[in-house]
């Protein structure tokens, strides 16, 4: 009984807040994937039927090209978030464990940085967009708003690489993304384990 109580640690204040930040993100994320698909689903399928009988949804195309835009980079950290995105896996199982941390955490500082630069990038993109006010043809609203989520979407992923090194750094464990422990997958083929 003691032993397991030494081994229930109470959780430090950096994973308390990881864990606060990726439940908040999580949420978020979660919410807008399934919004923007369903909108999409019922957008085109609501067009093409308008356009068979009626006449079509003039502002279908921009709102569809909007939804699309804030599925993606929405689905940037998504797929940081879920360890979805594209490494090194096989060269990665290959090492010891604690090499494979130390590799882990440099791949997301570097990774880190790179969305980070991205979203900075596209931020002053978003801001030269916003002091040349063109308007999108059908809707008439200013065409930065269509632009928000890419800043947005290259922060978050930063914030997912983040948490994924304070992950590494506060767990005995190594850890993927804030959710996905690194462990050896065996591929299913037909129902058979490889």
């Amino acid at each position: 009984m003691n032993q397991e109580m030494l081994d229930k640690k109470e959780p430090t204040f950096f994973q308390r807040l990881n864990r606060n930040i990726g439940l908040v993100i999580n949420g978020l994320e979660v919410s807008i994937l399934v919004f923007c698909v369903a909108s999409l689903a019922v957008l085109l399928i609501a067009n093409v039927f308008a356009r068979t009988f009626f006449q079509g949804i003039y502002f279908a195309e921009e709102i569809s090209k909007f939804l699309v835009m804030l599925t993606s980079f929405t689905g940037v950290s998504y797929g940081v978030r879920k360890a979805r995105h594209i490494r090194m896996g096989a060269f990665l199982d290959a090492m010891p464990v604690k090499m494979e941390k130390v590799f882990i955490i440099i791949i997301c500082v570097i990774s880190a940085l790179v969305m980070a630069i991205m979203a900075w990038f596209s931020y002053e993109y978003l801001m030269n967009a916003m002091s040349r006010g063109h308007v999108t043809p059908a809707l008439r609203v200013p065409k930065w708003t269509f632009y928000v989520i890419i800043p947005l979407g290259f922060g978050l992923a930063c914030i997912q690489y983040i948490r994924t090194i304070i992950k590494n750094l506060t767990e005995k464990d190594v850890w993927q993304s804030p959710d996905q422990q690194s462990e050896y997958e065996d591929e299913q083929i037909g129902g058979a384990q490889l």
